[in-house]
């Protein structure tokens, strides 16, 4: 087989079998140094590629990485069902923290809490450093230098986009709730119930106590709680 003769069937091969999207330097380092192709002829079969799939099962798909090859949009409500075992969808309040970070980074953990007015669980950070989704870029110059942070490359890998310039605008932005369902968004292995928080239910952890302890509210009376209240009041309106 000729390179220069069959590129296009080479890539597309090499973007199947890599599982993972692909550079155009790591495309080209696949041919010996005299039959390389120049990564203007990479990226014309690459595009040529991604018209070919168009209004298929699969498409071919530039993201922050690279080059890949991926289930269609339109199509994965069904592939997802090859997995017999549906894991529990992360929680809104972890969408939300997400949301802030990708539009508003570099943004402390602080700062996000004035946003949303309620405290942001340790458990929430966690999981999104360990997905690799934010990463602390910095920290800020002010008393207590806190964490800057912001998306990382895997976070553009996993919603397919190739930069920033790509999130919808925040007029696009709908219901989170229905973004989640959509997207059928997963914990990482092995996360168990205690660790999807909620706004309702943060979770008190080691001595970051002040900022994730539920906040407290009144538990209403019960029924023979409120009957006892009552017949004592009754009984002083007789006496009076």
């Amino acid at each position: 087989m000729n390179p220069s003769d069959n590129l296009k069937q080479i890539v597309e091969a090499a973007l199947l079998a890599s599982g993972k999207a692909m550079t155009l330097d790591r495309l080209q380092n696949l041919f010996d140094e005299m039959e390389r192709p120049e990564k203007k002829a990479l990226r014309e079969v690459l595009q040529e590629l991604a018209a070919d799939y168009q209004d298929r099962g699969i498409e071919v798909r530039e993201v922050a990485s690279g080059w890949r090859i991926q289930v269609s949009k339109a199509c994965a409500p069904w592939v997802s069902r090859l997995w017999e075992e549906k894991p529990p969808r992360y929680s809104r309040a972890l969408m939300e923290t997400l949301a802030l970070i990708a539009y508003r980074q570099p943004i402390t953990r602080g700062e996000i809490e004035d946003i949303r007015g309620v405290s942001v669980s340790s458990n929430i950070v966690r999981t999104l450093l360990e997905r690799e989704w934010v990463r602390v870029v910095g920290h800020r110059d002010v008393p207590g230098r806190p964490s800057l942070y912001g998306t990382t490359r895997e976070f553009l890998d996993y919603f397919g986009l190739k930069s920033l310039d790509e999130l919808p605008t925040l007029a696009e932005i709908r219901d989170l709730d229905v973004i989640n369902e959509e997207l059928n968004l997963t914990e990482p292995d092995g996360a168990t119930p205690d660790d999807r928080e909620t706004d309702d239910q943060p979770q008190v952890e080691g001595d970051e106590t002040a900022q994730d302890s539920a906040i407290e509210t009144e538990t209403p009376a019960s029924p023979d709680e409120e009957e006892t209240a009552d017949q004592a009041q009754e009984a002083n309106e007789k006496e009076a």
